[in-house]
């Protein structure tokens, strides 16, 4: 009998050596049914704490609970073979000290399975970031428009249309980079800064309303697949899949209602 080679999942230094290189292909999942399937494309899988809002209805991504994110992410892990699985730090598990983070990021690692934690800030986050990797905690940092900040940004709005203040940003991401993450997602920046981020960081970049020169990108399954009422301006929708949702069911509630199901006999004959 011959042995079958097993499969093997992207790792962190694969992703941090794409630098450069091929774009890096990226999606969020939250359940083990999408995530198989994203599996077969994506380097890596971002169970983010966008959740919070796509599934759980809430305003914001404020709300959502360190638990919540590893029941999700352990549902991606079981549905997942090949891609690196990231998942968010949520809000309030990372802020306070590095010794909190720590402890809330070693808990994720351990009982969802992942491969690395993400989570929000620049130059203010550095020293968790660096406290996290020198004790075996892979990260992938997220500058520019962070939601977990959004209050004090005043909401979901692009960064970087005033030059003056760009300067910031890019010592965000060259901060992240010192500290020891080995990616950085780069969202909702204008994209010449994004490219200028991209140019002068020595990790790899994940755009997600950023530039086209991003070292990969990275989407909300539900906005790309057209599962939203709203989606963001920058998301460009590959499906459609809530109006044909809305089809199915309508046409299933049309059956239930005129009985129009098969008969027991030709159900199990």
């Amino acid at each position: 009998m011959s042995k079958q080679t097993p499969i093997r999942r992207t790792t962190v230094p694969q992703i941090a050596a794409r630098k450069g290189g091929e774009p890096i292909v990226s999606l969020t999942s939250y359940h083990a049914h999408t995530a198989a399937i994203v599996d077969n494309y994506a380097d890596f899988i971002l169970v983010g704490d966008s959740l919070g809002m796509v599934m759980h209805g809430m305003e914001s991504t404020v709300g959502v609970p360190l638990d919540l994110m590893i029941m999700h992410g352990k549902a991606v892990v079981r549905g997942t073979k090949k891609a690196l699985i990231v998942v968010d730090m949520p809000f309030g598990s990372y802020e306070e000290s590095p010794s909190v983070a720590f402890r809330n990021a070693a808990k994720i690692m351990k009982e969802t399975g992942c491969g690395a934690v993400k989570l929000e800030g620049g130059k203010r986050m550095a020293e968790t970031i660096h406290f996290l990797v020198e004790r075996g905690i892979p990260v992938m940092a997220h500058i520019g428009l962070t939601p977990q900040s959004s209050h004090v940004m005043g909401g979901f709005k692009t960064q970087g249309r005033d030059e003056a203040g760009w300067d910031a940003i890019i010592e965000d991401a060259k901060a992240v980079a010192e500290a020891g993450a080995f990616s950085v997602v780069v969202e909702g920046v204008v994209e010449p800064l994004a490219a200028k981020i991209t140019k002068s960081c020595p990790i790899p970049t994940i755009g997600i309303g950023a530039s086209a020169d991003c070292d990969g990108q990275i989407l909300v399954l539900e906005d790309m697949l057209g599962l939203n009422e709203w989606t963001p301006k920058f998301v460009k929708v590959y499906g459609d899949l809530g109006p044909a949702i809305e089809r199915a069911v309508a046409a299933y509630a049309d059956d239930v209602k005129s009985r129009a199901f098969p008969s027991e006999d030709e159900v199990y004959r």
